[in-house]
């Protein structure tokens, strides 16, 4: 629904807009990313612990997921020492108190919000300068 809803909190751009700055941004970082999207909770799950397997580091977006899901918590830790970056579009810290705890930042190696899309360029940058 990026690009929809509410863009005055999550901005203009569709998923394949962000997606596409992510391709380009891991190109200029001599990397390959695998660009993934679900609406359900397990198959989050199970990409993170296919991540464990193959990949070098996770940005993660866990939506309201990041503020309830244990799940996501212990297949972040299940997978440890990936390093996972949390993203938010939006500052979940000037937002509803309830969106103030996230669940994935305890076993993450940072969070960036409020930054739009431009977080997800940052959280690439980041864990590159990690490898």
């Amino acid at each position: 629904m990026l690009g929809k809803r509410e863009p005055g909190i999550y901005g203009g751009k569709t998923l394949a807009d962000i997606e596409a700055d992510c391709q380009a941004a891991a190109a200029s970082l001599g990397l390959a990313i695998e660009f993934r999207q679900s609406n359900h909770e397990g198959v989050l799950v199970d990409w993170i612990h296919e991540a464990g397997e193959k990949a070098f580091g996770i940005v993660l977006n866990a939506g309201a997921y990041t503020h309830t899901s244990i799940a996501l918590q212990d297949a972040i830790r299940a997978v440890s020492p990936l390093p996972v970056a949390e993203v938010h579009l939006s500052n979940i810290h000037a937002r509803e108190p309830f969106r103030h705890k996230s669940m994935v930042a305890p076993v993450a190696v940072g969070m960036i919000c409020g930054f739009g899309p431009l977080g997800y360029t940052l959280a690439l940058q980041a864990l590159a300068a990690r490898l």
